[in-house]
């Protein structure tokens, strides 16, 4: 696996400017990096979307498919949202200072079926580290039916993923919850991401948290709800599809934009910082939208997310106004679309642009 290397000697007077800024903001104002109350009353209120109609689906015995469809829904809104911020900020450890309270909170990745320890290397460790770098950033990697970048091999059909894409999009939280924590697992040892000697003890966990989920969340709702067990398969799957968009649309808008940029490099060492590579890669949207920010968990604030992962997101429209400083002073990118429907536009834009072959002619002319 490359291990790529950045120039952080370049932009470092950027980097501590802005660094020492958002310090002092939080020792100015007397106020912790982590979790505040607002975030404890949003990880209730959120937690309840998931679990109350959960609850009430296998020990009332509802049987009128409207609402329990519409219950299954409602579940499927609410785990989107536990990913983006309570698993989210959890599994950054931004959640709490105290490593064994943190932990309990990561327990969110259980009840949504994802597995604590591959979110951790697939997001924080490689995502965050190796933004849009190809086969590095296993975010951006093409799985043969989309072209994220003109870095990626375009087939005849990748024409058509703009309109395609939104069903392929359900894809990624079915293999979370399915294959995809075993199938990583054994790539994570074999590149040296999990150690050999800790992985017989790390994957009994990963087995023992996933079999949590499917007894939970698959084998007691087809056990309980008084209708046919294909019918609420086909209402847990339809769950998970609405779960998977949101998920898809909330992260494909930070980083797979027309302004963001993609990178293969040549060699092992990138030519800019770590830092600006951020900037270059992210992107930001709605951010005067309080709700869309609440419900998000600050990812529409992606761009101090990716440099400051370590805060929780209900600090991020405070903090941004110190990055937005800097980065103007320093002359550097700071990309941010205005709504998120802009952002979900330019997405599609840009996946219809991979999709054409025109980029291909120019290279070869």
């Amino acid at each position: 696996m490359i291990r790529y290397k950045f120039e952080n000697k370049l932009d470092k007077e950027f980097a501590a400017v802005m660094r020492t800024r958002v310090n002092a903001y939080f020792q100015d104002n007397k106020i912790q990096r982590d979790a505040n109350n607002r975030m404890i009353v949003k990880t209730f209120l959120i937690l309840s979307m998931y679990l109350i109609p959960y609850f009430l689906m296998i020990s009332l015995g509802f049987t009128n498919l409207p609402l329990l469809m519409g219950l299954w829904m409602i579940m499927g809104i609410g785990k989107a949202f536990i990913g983006t911020t309570i698993m989210h900020d959890s599994i950054h450890g931004s959640y709490f200072k105290k490593k064994s309270m943190n932990s309990v909170m990561e327990f969110s990745a259980a009840i949504v079926g994802v597995d604590r320890l591959i979110w951790h290397i697939q997001h924080n460790v490689l995502h965050h580290t190796y933004t849009n770098i190809e086969e590095t950033d296993e975010d951006i990697l093409p799985r043969f039916v989309f072209r994220y970048s003109k870095n990626q091999p375009h087939k005849w059909f990748h024409r058509f993923q703009h309109i395609y894409a939104p069903i392929f999009y359900c894809v990624p939280l079915l293999e979370w919850i399915t294959t995809k924590d075993f199938i990583k697992a054994f790539d994570y040892r074999r590149e040296g991401l999990i150690k050999k000697v800790d992985f017989p003890k790390e994957f009994a966990k990963i087995v023992l948290r996933k079999a949590f989920y499917w007894a939970v969340f698959l084998v007691l709702p087809v056990m309980l709800i008084p209708i046919p067990a294909w019918i609420t398969i086909l209402m847990i799957f339809g769950s998970h599809c609405i779960t998977g968009i949101m998920l898809a649309m909330i992260f494909q808008t930070a980083h797979v934009v027309e302004p963001a940029e993609f990178f293969e490099a040549e060699s092992e060492h990138m030519k800019h910082s770590w830092v600006v590579h951020q900037l270059r890669t992210t992107c930001n949207y709605g951010m005067d939208n309080k709700v869309l920010s609440w419900f998000l968990g600050g990812l529409n604030y992606q761009i101090e997310h990716h440099l400051f992962p370590d805060v929780c997101h209900v600090h991020y429209p405070e903090i941004s106004k110190f990055v937005q400083q800097t980065v103007k002073e320093f002359d550097l990118p700071y990309y941010a679309f205005p709504s998120f429907g802009a952002a979900v536009t330019s997405h599609f834009k840009h996946m219809k642009e991979m999709g054409s072959a025109k980029d291909l002619q120019v290279q070869v002319a």
